[in-house]
């Protein structure tokens, strides 16, 4: 067997652990579709249960807040991507500027710790903050600008603003990382020349990094589009408490079919709803993308 053959062998066996977990949890799950479109009856099974069409989706549709979760979950998941990519890019950009290697260790590892903090310990940290009792911004902030205590939970004009907080102290650190592994792949040629050119930090960071960052940013924006009528369960239940007081404001798809399936325990629904969210998450990709290869064919995905 020749070296080659057996280099390609050893890629291959290498890549079969990715490979299978990315097929038993990402296409596997796909062959229960069919759920979406039954009325499951327990007693006969799931594959005995009638076949009802498009009933499930009547819940999505003609439920009175249907306007509202929509507009929601597509207005939150909007200014996620759109900050989420600015904030990656501002940040990825100064961290690049710090030349002591330590200093840049800490300052990425301190970006990355919140990643690794679940939503329901998330939760009781801005808890401590908002607890209308003891919570630190009614107790020791708010006195000392000579402002009232908030009772924070049943009042809901903060919260867009909060749960935009606490989704980028969540989810900053990850796409600073992607945009700084960009930034660091950049040819150091064209700094130099930059430089010899006159040019400053800010020129440089005008004319060489952002152009450069475009395919990045891209390819980013195109993945957080596909997953637009998602929304971070946690974030939207778990950090307003659950408040019915707030529900105009944190209700979403995945929270408000959470909430109703606990009251009827229809996993059809809730096929439904994820089967809803799958495909018009496809065709935005598949839109966008298309637009794109018609404005600028170099930076699309396919």
């Amino acid at each position: 067997m020749s070296s080659k053959r057996k280099t390609m062998i050893s890629m291959y066996a290498l890549m079969l652990p990715g490979l299978a977990y990315f097929l038993i949890n990402n296409y596997l799950p796909m062959c229960g579709v069919f759920i979406a479109f039954k009325s499951i009856d327990y007693s006969v099974g799931i594959f005995q249960s009638p076949f009802i069409g498009l009933k499930n989706f009547d819940f999505l549709f003609r439920t009175p807040d249907a306007l509202l979760i929509t507009r929601n979950t597509l207005l939150y998941n909007l200014m996620f991507i759109v900050i989420s990519i600015v904030m990656g890019v501002i940040v990825a950009v100064f961290l690049n500027e710090i030349r002591t290697k330590l200093c840049r260790n800490l300052c990425q590892t301190a970006l990355l710790l919140p990643q690794l903090v679940s939503m329901v310990i998330a939760s009781y940290l801005v808890y401590a903050f908002l607890s209308s009792e003891n919570g630190f911004l009614n107790k020791s902030v708010l006195p000392a600008l000579g402002m009232k205590s908030i009772s924070w939970y049943t009042t809901p004009a903060p919260w867009p603003f909060i749960l935009l907080i606490v989704q980028q102290w969540h989810s900053l650190g990850m796409n600073t990382i992607i945009f700084l592994a960009s930034i660091l792949g950049i040819d150091r040629a064209l700094y130099e020349s930059a430089e010899l050119d006159g040019a400053g930090k800010w020129k440089q960071v005008w004319y060489i990094t952002l152009p450069c960052l475009k395919s990045t940013v891209i390819v980013l924006f195109m993945i957080s589009l596909g997953k637009i009528f998602y929304s971070d369960f946690g974030l939207f239940y778990l950090i307003p408490q659950n408040s019915g007081m707030l529900y105009d404001v944190t209700s979403t798809l995945d929270t408000y079919v959470y909430r109703a399936l606990m009251k009827l325990n229809d996993i059809g629904m809730s096929s439904a709803a994820g089967l809803y969210q799958s495909v018009v998450g496809f065709i935005l990709v598949l839109s966008v993308n298309l637009l794109l290869r018609k404005v600028d064919p170099e930076n699309a995905m396919f």
